[in-house]
């Protein structure tokens, strides 16, 4: 299991990975994507690590393995980083989602908050940590909505990949990362 480590928080996500008993590697280059047979993209600012993958090689690199059907999870920035349009911004994507997002949907840092959301591939509400949030404002009909926080569209997935709004590995609950560690995208759930 790979996590993009250009910028932000993938630290937190390489511990929850490893607190689920599966090997987490940072991803840099696309060499070290080779080595990983799924792909997690932190939160993070959005243009700077979208312009740091294009340098490095990393969006064609990705933009690949998506293609070949390997699992990849954008949480926050990554999802941002996912859609096909981000509302006002002409930023560098992987365009892997037939969605447009609004970034800093509701507000700056300071309005962060948590709160209970239901997944549709849990069994139980998941306390979501949402900071600098984006949501989902389109989507096409490839794209099955699997989370909403009130009205808003905060999670979503289409073949193998897989997008949400909030930071699950800012919490002790394991239960998102140990789904995205046993998904087969192949198959229907």
């Amino acid at each position: 299991m790979g996590v993009l480590a250009i910028q932000g928080d993938f630290e937190r996500h390489l511990e929850a990975v490893r607190s689920c008993g599966a090997e987490g590697r940072e991803v840099r280059t696309p060499q070290e994507l080779d080595r990983v047979d799924r792909l997690i993209i932190p939160g993070g600012e959005s243009s700077t690590v979208g312009m740091l993958m294009m340098r490095f090689g990393m969006m064609e690199a990705v933009r690949a393995r998506a293609g070949q059907g390997m699992p990849i999870w954008g949480t926050c920035m990554g999802m941002i980083l996912l859609a096909e349009s981000i509302e006002g911004s002409d930023q560098p994507r992987l365009g892997l989602m037939e969605i447009t997002v609004r970034r800093n949907a509701f507000g700056a840092q300071v309005h962060s908050f948590e709160s209970a959301v239901e997944v549709s591939i849990l069994s139980e509400p998941l306390n979501a940590v949402f900071i600098r949030a984006p949501i989902v404002v389109q989507w096409g009909p490839s794209v099955e909505v699997i989370c909403r926080w009130q009205d808003h569209v905060v999670g979503v997935r289409s073949g193998s990949v897989l997008g949400t709004s909030f930071h699950p590995e800012l919490t002790d609950d394991r239960r998102m990362h140990e789904w995205f560690l046993a998904w087969d995208p192949s198959s229907s759930g």
